[in-house]
């Protein structure tokens, strides 16, 4: 189990830092994700965290908005998902679903795992910035996508598109799930 809160802990940290240097001006600008804003990309990654704390039988309490406090509702959020990782009843609960039969510990390090990491590479690119992915994270989002099948990875993240000439894995991963990785 500490493998996986140290996974979720690193990927919503790395989150919350390019979450807090969001200019306020920022925050109605398009991200790479339809048309989300990047208020929109920010609340949904708050209510995807959220989504299964319930189910696992976690005590869930209400943070600050997104429409007026994105850190800290992500922040609010972020810690009661660290709190029930931490309580092995809750990380150890089933909550089965669209995903399976998996427990909630499953579902915070896969399909949580993957909504943070690939939120994160799409605030960045929202904010023009470098947006590289940990090699660690990218192999364990490919297992991720091979567990979940290609109907949920659509469902999730919409068509794929061709990487361009020459990707990298990070690259290779991303056109899979939707997105232009031009490298920067």
């Amino acid at each position: 189990m500490d493998d996986i809160a140290d996974r979720y802990l690193r990927r919503s940290d790395a989150f919350a830092r390019t979450v807090a240097a969001v200019p306020a001006t920022a925050w109605g600008d398009p991200t790479p994700c339809g048309e989300w804003t990047v208020r929109d990309l920010v609340a949904h990654v708050v209510e995807m965290n959220g989504v299964h704390l319930g189910r696992a039988g976690a005590r869930t309490r209400s943070g600050p908005p997104v429409a007026d406090d994105p850190l800290g509702a992500f922040r609010s959020i972020r810690d009661q998902v660290r709190d029930a990782l931490a309580d092995s009843a809750v990380a150890g609960a089933r909550v089965g679903g669209r995903l399976g039969d998996w427990t909630y510990a499953e579902v915070i390090d896969r399909a949580i795992g993957m909504e943070l990491v690939v939120h994160h590479w799409d605030l960045a690119r929202a904010l023009g910035r470098r947006a590289r992915i940990d090699l660690a994270d990218v192999d364990h989002l490919w297992r991720t996508v091979e567990l979940v099948g290609e109907d949920e990875v659509r469902f999730g993240f919409g068509p794929a598109v061709p990487p361009p000439p020459g990707a990298d894995e990070q690259a290779r991963l991303l056109a899979h799930l939707g997105r232009h990785d031009d490298g920067r």
